[in-house]
């Protein structure tokens, strides 16, 4: 039976076919997300507490203990990191690579209903826990800064405008404010004028609850209609807070302004960001699972002048980092080494073949294959990263050789006086097995990368399926659209005249003389072999070895780690100081970064 028949015979409908699935690839090549290496989800879960006014060593004690010894009991759970600061407690549960998150989650959820009776009855509301995927790195940020604005200010228009608009754009996936906090008003009270007056903190405390709310009065029924009355008793500004009246003290009336200094100031003192040195609230933008990254960094990017417009002018955004620049750049290293590689295989083919018919054959059977193979990696949910690239490109080679050897068979039968159908058919036929054998064992090779489990498993399996499915599809063409197109591209090769030689007969009698020399040699060929594989083994131990080559990003990113007995004011200073250094440097364009934030 001759697989190849039914498409030599249809010449029409297997072109169809073939032009059907080079428009599928080139449709799902530009609907493929990009990303600079495969997406690996690492099932992790970041839980939250607050116990508002403890200090780190409480938190840890009477928070972070009991919820860690609930968690440990949770099956998977391969890492756990605690950290505990001034009022909050967050911990990190990293789960094995083959947990489902979903379940997961519902464990987490179980493991903090468990360990609530053993938490503080202050608690400032249940642990809170939501997934995440240490993986993901920003794709972009972006500042704000002004002349005028104060953090608080800025931090407001970021979190309350800003962080909203940009959760809208199509691919992003969540944003992180950072380096503020939300605008508050302070009430700082004296103790002498406190204990002068007999106020408690307690007392005060009720009275601004009392005189900030903003709740119905009740309603006045007059006739058939029914009017509701309401009071807006909310205090906007400092000034409103002064006149408030906490008590009567030897008849004369105790206001806050007379116990202490009302200011404006944000609800966290401990969080400060800085941009090129200047007070800044950073934007962190990260992308959804599965968004294109340069197509997600693009909307951001045309939506900052709307951005800019909807913002007080005197507040002004800048772009801090955009990721997307060094995978720009390396995607198209990739991209061009693709092409270069399938004009270099062409051309090696044309130089042996020296009939232009005979090179048209893999110059059209190459690209389809890889354009196959961008189909399948559209159903399979793959990216095109550096790795899948890389596969392609070397595909490149097995896949013209699955071209030559159907092409170089039917070029036999021609030259044996055949008509171009027959030399087709019986040529596609003779090779069908021999070419299904070189792909078989071609994939095989990639089969223990199938199997590997852990980080480098699930990195390495785009790539090796990848370049699996373009063997495969290569093979299915080589049987099908290459003797098709052979018997319709091929032609008989001209007649040698008598007397003229073959212009392959000086490369045969060149290649007569080597491997007759190289069997003359036995002793010398096995000594040189012997010397290559010592070679091999002793460069094997030389060469750096990593789990990934390092790239020249152009960023640096780095923490500050101090004390952990150090104040907040401490690390601020140590911040700023090393922020003023490293601007020194002519080679720095941006320096930005933010402290605190834990509490």
């Amino acid at each position: 039976m001759n697989l190849s028949a039914p498409f030599v015979r249809r010449p029409i409908a297997t072109t169809l076919m073939a032009a059907g699935l080079a428009l599928f690839g080139a449709l799902a090549f530009m609907l493929l997300p990009v990303a600079p290496l495969p997406e690996v989800d690492f099932p992790t879960i970041s839980v939250s507490a607050s116990l508002p006014g403890a200090d780190p060593t409480t938190v840890a004690s009477s928070v972070a203990t009991p919820l860690e010894r609930q968690f440990g009991q949770i099956a998977g759970v391969t890492q756990m990191t605690s950290s505990s600061s001034l009022g909050s407690a967050r911990i990190i549960l990293q789960f094995d690579l083959n947990r489902d998150i979903d379940g997961a989650a519902r464990d987490v959820q179980a493991a903090i209903n468990a360990a609530r009776s053993n938490l503080p009855s202050d608690l400032s509301g249940n642990p809170t826990y939501r997934k995440v995927n240490p993986a993901d790195s920003p794709i972009l940020i972006i500042s704000l800064t002004s002349d005028s604005a104060t953090p608080g200010q800025m931090y407001d228009v970021a979190s309350t405008l800003l962080e909203q608009k940009l959760l809208q754009t199509t691919g992003v996936g969540d944003v992180t404010v950072g380096g503020g906090a939300l605008p508050a008003v302070r009430v700082e009270l004296n103790p002498d004028r406190l204990n002068q007056y007999g106020v408690s903190l307690e007392q005060v405390r009720q009275v601004i609850n009392a005189s900030n709310v903003n709740l119905p009065k009740g309603n006045v029924a007059i006739g058939d209609r029914n009017y509701g009355i309401a009071a807006n008793d909310q205090l906007l500004d400092e000034k409103d807070y002064g006149p408030l009246v906490v008590k009567a003290h030897n008849g004369d009336l105790i206001h806050i302004a007379d116990l202490g200094y009302v200011r404006e100031d944000v609800q966290d003192l401990r969080n400060f960001g800085l941009s090129n040195g200047k007070p800044a609230v950073l934007l962190v933008v990260f992308k959804q699972p599965g968004a294109n990254v340069i197509e997600t960094v693009d909307a951001v990017k045309a939506s900052l002048p709307f951005l800019q417009s909807s913002i007080p002018a005197t507040i002004k955004l800048n772009l801090l980092m955009d990721r997307t620049t060094t995978i720009r750049a390396s995607l198209h290293d990739v991209e061009i080494t693709l092409l270069v590689s399938i004009l270099l295989v062409t051309l090696v083919t044309f130089g042996f073949f020296r009939d232009w018919r005979s090179t048209l054959v893999p110059a059209i059977v190459v690209p389809l294959s890889l354009l196959g193979t961008f189909g399948a990696m559209y159903f399979l949910g793959y990216s095109l990263n550096n790795l899948s690239l890389m596969a392609l490109t070397i595909s490149t080679g097995f896949v013209v050789d699955d071209a030559i050897v159907v092409v170089e068979n039917i070029m036999r039968h021609l030259e044996r006086g055949k008509t171009r159908v027959e030399a087709a058919l019986a040529g596609a036929q003779e090779v069908g097995f021999t070419v299904l054998t070189i792909s078989v064992s071609l994939v095989a090779v990639f089969i223990p990368l199938l199997l590997m489990g852990g980080i480098v498993g699930r990195l390495f399996r785009e790539f090796s399926v990848s370049l699996s499915v373009a063997i495969v599809i290569s093979m299915l063409i080589s049987l099908t659209v290459t003797p098709m197109l052979a018997s319709v591209l091929l032609r008989a090769p001209k007649a040698i005249h008598e007397g003229n030689e073959h212009p392959d007969s000086r490369f045969h009698r060149f290649y007569d003389r080597t491997l007759g020399w190289v069997i003359d040699h036995t002793v010398l060929m096995g000594f040189v072999t012997v010397l290559v594989i010592v070679l091999a083994g002793v460069l094997y131990v030389l060469v750096p070895k990593g789990f990934f080559p390092q790239e020249d990003t152009g960023r640096l990113q780095g923490s500050i780690l101090a004390n952990q007995s150090i104040s907040y004011g401490a690390m601020q200073k140590d911040f700023t100081e090393i922020n003023r250094k490293v601007m020194k440097n002519p080679n720095i364009e941006t320096v930005a970064g933010f402290v605190g934030g834990g509490g």
